[in-house]
């Protein structure tokens, strides 16, 4: 998501909470006028606050009533919608910029717990095994159920080399424990890697790097292949969380000369905000192939969008996470800021990625590919009284080559074996850019 930092007055905090308690009141009690008044609903904060002040059973500071009011209010709105205090929001900005302190997980809420939209790759929560979909249920023994998105990710977060015990519940297995030490997280958005002759290359997710570093992805490939070797590109967006428009964009249009790649459009239609393609396309329409699934989301599902309405590459993997919702970051000075949903993204065709996600255009299930031992002998050439290749050569010689041909080791290496039993989703990717780099040749 694109980051919009504003100066909010600290008259804003008030104004949040007048028009959210006007709102639910038309919900609740639309027949009384009074309820329609702004500054009558302010009494009913007041009173609550001056209750809870004079008769909670415990002491409740000023500072903490205002940020969980608003937090609350934000966050009955979506999911995706909260206040930051200061801290929080300074930690956000070190996030976008690829480097903070914690886990390695991209998280939202779900029924009153902690799900795992994807791990990072490469950070403590990666190497401990946690999966997409995983749910958090306790955090240290402290039950997750009851905290909010920001007081979980807060007790998740930590000083580097101190661990936290987290509880996950997975679908068919019996809740588990995990300690994990917590790190310094440094994201490297992009990683790439010749396969033969295709550019394989990994975003992680769309930090302020990952465009250029992209770019640079392909032109390295492209050199250390070959320009006429080469023979395209798979782009592996899986477990991407997502990160910033700008960059979805940039690197959509890497891929695009022309043509609309997404859209923004807000409660307002003048708001419409619209982002195009320039060209050149840097590969020069060499065939694409993009690797998505449950964990890829928000920037993700636009780029994945943008080259699928364009058939500029075909999509493959698993339906994608379905997070088509901008949010608009507004700092609050000295307080922290508020992180709001502003507008839903839409791809080139009009498609509303928000709870729909992106469909494959072939689905590839997670799999393991076992390879069966060779049946030996079994050919043309063993079958008794078989005739030869070319005329005068006796059946015999055609046995033999027959048999010669089955000595040795197949053609598949023990490597690309090792390969696809550890990746069969990439794997097929890579088989399906190869097929169209052929039917293109041929046509």
């Amino acid at each position: 998501m694109k980051l919009k930092f504003v100066s909010v007055s600290v008259i804003t905090l008030f104004l949040l909470t007048t028009l959210t308690a006007q709102g639910f009141a038309k919900e609740e009690e639309k027949s009384d006028p009074r309820l329609e008044n702004p500054y009558v609903l302010m009494e009913l904060f007041g009173a609550s606050y001056n209750m809870i002040k004079s008769d909670y059973v415990e002491e409740t500071t000023d500072k903490k009533l205002i940020e969980d009011a608003i937090n609350g209010m934000l966050t009955a709105l979506d999911p995706h919608s909260g206040f930051m205090d200061q801290k929080s929001f300074e930690e956000m900005e070190d996030e976008t910029k690829g480097e903070f302190g914690g886990l390695g997980l991209e998280v939202t809420m779900d029924n009153g717990l902690v799900r795992v939209v994807a791990p990072i790759d490469d950070t403590p929560a990666y190497k401990a095994g946690i999966q997409m979909g995983d749910y958090i249920t306790h955090i240290d023994g402290t039950a997750v159920m009851g905290m909010t998105l920001s007081d979980a990710v807060k007790k998740m977060r930590g000083k580097p080399g101190t661990e936290v015990i987290l509880m996950i519940s997975r679908k068919d297995k019996e809740p588990f424990e995990l300690e994990i030490e917590r790190a310094i997280i440094k994201v490297k958005p992009v990683k790439y890697e010749a396969k033969k002759d295709i550019g394989y290359i990994r975003i992680t997710t769309f930090s302020e790097k990952t465009t250029q570093m992209a770019k640079e992805a392909i032109q390295k490939l492209t050199k250390e292949i070959g320009q006429d070797k080469i023979l395209g590109f798979v782009i592996d967006l899986r477990n991407n969380p997502g990160g910033l428009l700008d960059q979805a964009v940039g690197v959509s249009d890497l891929f695009l000369a022309q043509g609309e790649i997404v859209s923004t459009r807000s409660r307002k239609p003048e708001d419409t905000l619209r982002f195009s393609a320039t060209d050149p396309d840097m590969t020069n329409g060499l065939p694409l192939v993009v690797l998505i699934n449950e964990g890829s989301a928000s920037a993700s599902e636009i780029v994945a969008g943008a080259l699928q309405d364009h058939k500029r590459a075909v999509i493959v993997g698993l339906k994608s996470f379905g997070k088509g919702s901008v949010q608009t970051i507004k700092a609050i000075p000295g307080f922290g800021g508020i992180r709001m949903t502003t507008a839903r993204y839409y791809t080139p065709s009009g498609h509303s990625i928000q709870a729909k996600g992106i469909e494959p255009d072939i689905i590839i299930p997670r799999a393991k590919l076992e390879e069966l031992p060779e049946i030996k002998g079994f050919n043309e050439g063993n079958l008794p009284g078989a005739i030869s290749a070319e005329v005068g050569k006796k059946a015999v010689d055609s046995q033999k080559d027959g048999k010669n041909k089955d000595k040795g080791k197949s053609p598949q290496t023990e490597k690309d074996s090792e390969e696809k039993e550890a990746d069969y989703q990439l794997d097929r990717a890579l088989d399906i850019l190869r097929g169209i780099a052929l039917y293109r040749e041929k046509e």
